[in-house]
């Protein structure tokens, strides 16, 4: 059988009597940093010295198959860093392959930065989606982001301190400078701290530098009833950044509801 466990996304405490129960007999655990699973047994007191076996982004595709014929035979237990496995962490190739194979998965629940961002937040947390970490590179981001134009449920990120300001600043630039935005840096820690405003405040505020584990929650978009005036306009506002016509009175459709083909040739007709 393969476990999931999620560990402490900060403040040990937070471990979960599971967990300790499972660190302190299991036989085996593949884990993103042997370093970390180290440190967490020492930090929970735990003299238990299981096999440690590093599965991490660069290794899991050629060692998911090995691990799950393992699993058949004895438990595997699985360790991110910090929160729940396969979560913007190793472990979802290996589930795949688990799954595939027949052999069974659990979960040890625990903490999760998702959740608790979400939950800290303020904003709506009755639909959410969690959209991992925006691209590096600017034009990526913003291509990320004009595609959640016009998503109405809760968004969760995770970002680098070091990509705050400028991914803050993408946000403001395309989904508004008003719209409502939450950085939650350092959950569960000593230095923990929520920091709302809109979008344009919060680029500022991070352009003097943060640190830390980094979470933003952004609000959805309001409901508002498009016009085939104003979704032609958007149409050549995405084309004017780069985006093929085809590419954009898809998206601005799907986003909107409105004829992909009505879109597609008003706006060829505005640019002839």
């Amino acid at each position: 059988m393969i476990i999931l466990a999620a560990t402490p996304i900060g403040n040990l405490g937070d471990a979960s009597a599971r967990l300790v129960d499972a660190l302190g007999s299991a036989e085996v655990v593949a884990a993103e940093d042997t370093r970390t699973t180290i440190k967490l047994l020492k930090g929970l007191g735990i003299a238990h010295k299981p096999k440690l076996i590093s599965l991490h982004e660069h290794n899991e595709r050629e060692k998911s198959a090995e691990l799950v014929e393992s699993a058949r035979n004895s438990d595997l237990l699985v360790l991110s860093d910090a929160g729940m496995p396969t979560v913007s962490d190793p472990g979802y190739h290996l589930v795949v392959a688990a799954v595939d194979a027949g052999v069974p998965v659990t979960v040890i629940p625990g903490p999760s930065a998702v959740i608790t961002a979400l939950a800290v937040s303020g904003l709506p947390t009755d639909r959410f989606s969690f959209e991992g970490f925006l691209p590096r590179k600017q034009g990526d981001r913003l291509t990320t982001l004009r595609s959640l134009e016009h998503e109405r449920r809760t968004m969760v990120f995770f970002e680098s301190p070091n990509r705050l300001a400028s991914s803050l600043a993408d946000v403001a630039s395309v989904l508004g400078k008003d719209r409502r935005t939450v950085v939650c840096r350092e959950l569960t820690k000593m230095f923990e701290e929520v920091k709302r405003g809109t979008a344009a405040e919060l680029a500022e505020w991070a352009s003097d530098g943060v640190r830390g584990e980094i979470c933003i929650v952004i609000a959805g978009a309001e409901e508002r009833e498009f016009s085939l005036h104003d979704g032609v306009s958007e149409v050549l506002e995405r084309v004017a950044t780069g985006e093929r016509l085809k590419d954009a009175a898809g998206s601005v459709s799907e986003a909107t509801g409105l004829s992909k083909r009505e879109l597609y040739q008003a706006a060829l007709a505005v640019k002839k």
